[in-house]
């Protein structure tokens, strides 16, 4: 016995008891239900970094987030809208485009741009990297 058992005893303790052991069955890989989302006029889309060379996980969900963050401000919830205005302008002729689909196109490609900035900021090495954004 030292000291500081002499000056300050632990309690007794009781005697651990085996406890079974709880398993869990499986969870099923199912798709997040958003369509609370979609009926409240949200876009639900995902933001993905892809083929980045040294994948962190910490490192990589920070610049998705900052990435997302950005994209939002520049859009609000216009970013699928967006998107899809900017593939339509890229694949269709300009008789078939819309002013409204050409303004969006254009807002896509501006925001976009500052949000891959806001993303690779501390990412380092970035030349084969980029931002994918899917509607889910």
């Amino acid at each position: 016995m030292n000291q500081a058992e002499f000056h300050f005893p632990m309690p007794r303790q009781a005697p651990l008891r085996h406890q079974p052991e709880v398993t869990q069955a499986p969870v099923e890989d199912e798709p997040p239900d958003f369509s609370d989302a979609a009926t409240a006029g949200r876009s639900v889309y995902m933001v993905r970094l892809v083929d980045y060379p040294h994948p962190t996980a910490d490192i990589v969900r920070v610049a998705e987030q900052r990435f997302r963050r950005e994209l939002e401000r520049q859009l609000g919830d216009d970013v699928l809208r967006a998107q899809r205005a900017y593939v339509s302008v890229t694949e269709a002729s300009e008789a078939d485009l819309t002013k409204d689909e050409v303004l969006l196109a254009t807002r896509w490609v501006k925001a976009y741009d500052a949000a891959r900035t806001a993303g690779y900021r501390d990412l380092g090495d970035t030349q084969e990297a980029y931002f994918e954004v899917r509607a889910i």
